[in-house]
């Protein structure tokens, strides 16, 4: 028969060890919220269990029941509330603070007036099933951890631990396995617990999974973001832009892109400072959003060069766009007081045609051809390139289009 102290210092050792990982990553990452939840959940329960493991050995029973109990039954609460938070979900701690409490109650029945090993399984059972049946739509639901591999296997384990406690009331109920002691519980008891343990490990496991996960997409998405302002930078253009000649191209339904380049902008930087320079280009992009529609993205692609994605949307329609933008600049710079920077742009406007195709090189370079000429008629402008009409636009070259998306790239 195996001893219980031997399977909750086991589990002791267990959480101790998931404590740690789960406190490194809570500092490494400030803003995973939830990780503290974790880290607390994980130390709780390693306490509980060190509590537990006395049981047996003269301590007041009241000590490894209530308090053992009561921390392990917290430490499933705080791994609820800790799901809570990773989903932006209310914590929830007057629930989990009715359900400890009611447990508690529970075994503190159970212990003074009858002294029933059975009874405090089921109770403790009951009360770490309710918690944890609490976090299953959140982590199986397609709107919040469906789409998780970690959610979805920490949904599962969660069923599956359920289904344990309940297997073990069940024994516990029916006497199966022989009768249990307060230091020792029969050989099926000593089993399940083994496979509580496995299943709560793993849970937690889970949790971990989606932590990488949500951190893995961060960083992706940092990686397509230009630090200084914000906006998409080169390599999400460029992905952008694929996709959007894909679905033009299937769907023969046009799109539009602005090539756009601030005049001036190296007088800037020279006269007053790399600082003022980046100044400028932040609030030129603020400008500029404020002009488009949902849905259109805005990339900085060079020092002072900016390019505009306007999915489904005609020639005429981004001219418009790109009036309105040339129009807040110009109030925006009739307005600027002594010693404010006047921020003037220059843009080429371009719509996806047929003989662009899938790749987006050649509207970049029809972008491009707009913008310059529309530098040569006096800047702070736009001009069109107009792919439909081939003898008002310069022939594309194609060897300077692909070297120029490359460096976009």
């Amino acid at each position: 028969m195996l001893n219980v102290g031997t399977l909750f210092t086991v589990f002791t050792v267990n959480f101790l060890a998931l404590g740690v990982v789960w406190a490194y990553v809570a500092t490494s990452y400030p803003n995973l919220h939830a990780a503290r939840y974790w880290t607390a959940a994980a130390f709780a329960a390693a306490l509980g269990n060190s509590i537990s493991v006395l049981r047996g050995v003269g301590v007041d029973p009241l000590i490894a029941i209530l308090l053992g109990n009561g921390l392990l039954l917290l430490a499933t609460s705080l791994a609820a509330i800790g799901m809570n938070q990773f989903y932006g979900r209310p914590a929830g701690w007057r629930a989990q603070a009715v359900i400890i409490a009611t447990s508690l109650a529970g075994l503190l029945l159970f212990t003074l007036w009858h002294d029933n090993m059975t009874m405090r399984v089921l109770i403790y059972s009951a009360g770490q099933s309710v918690t944890v049946v609490m976090t299953v739509p959140l982590l199986l639901s397609r709107k919040d951890g469906g789409g998780n591999a970690g959610a979805r296997l920490a949904g599962w384990l969660a069923i599956t631990l359920v289904a344990a406690h309940a297997v073990r009331s069940a024994a516990a109920l029916a006497n199966i396995g022989g009768n249990m002691t307060f230091a020792d519980f029969n050989n099926l008891q000593a089993m399940m617990v083994l496979v509580l343990v496995f299943l709560a490990m793993s849970w937690n496991f889970g949790f971990l999974l989606m932590a990488i996960d949500r951190l893995r997409g961060e960083v992706a998405e940092l990686a397509l973001v230009d630090d200084l302002t914000g906006v998409a930078n080169r390599r999400h253009l460029v992905q952008r832009l694929t996709e959007e000649c894909a679905l033009a191209r299937r769907t023969q339904k046009p799109f539009a892109l602005l090539a756009i380049d601030l005049d001036g902008f190296k007088e800037i930087n020279d006269g007053h400072g790399h600082a003022a320079g980046d100044d400028c280009l932040r609030h030129f992009t603020v400008m500029t959003q404020s002009k488009l529609r949902p849905g259109d993205l805005l990339a900085r692609s060079g020092g002072d060069e900016f390019s505009i994605i306007l999915p489904a949307t005609t020639l005429h329609e981004a001219a418009n766009i790109a009036r309105r933008i040339l129009d807040v600049c110009r109030i925006d710079a009739a307005g600027c007081a002594p010693g404010e920077i006047p921020i003037a742009a220059s843009i080429g406007v371009a719509q996806w045609h047929p003989q662009v195709g899938q790749y987006p090189e050649r509207l970049i370079a029809a972008a491009d051809q707009a913008l310059y000429a529309a530098k040569n008629d006096g800047k702070n402008r736009f001009a069109l390139c107009d792919l439909e009409a081939p003898s008002m636009v310069p022939a594309l070259n194609m060897d300077e289009a692909i070297d120029r998306a490359r460096k976009l790239a």
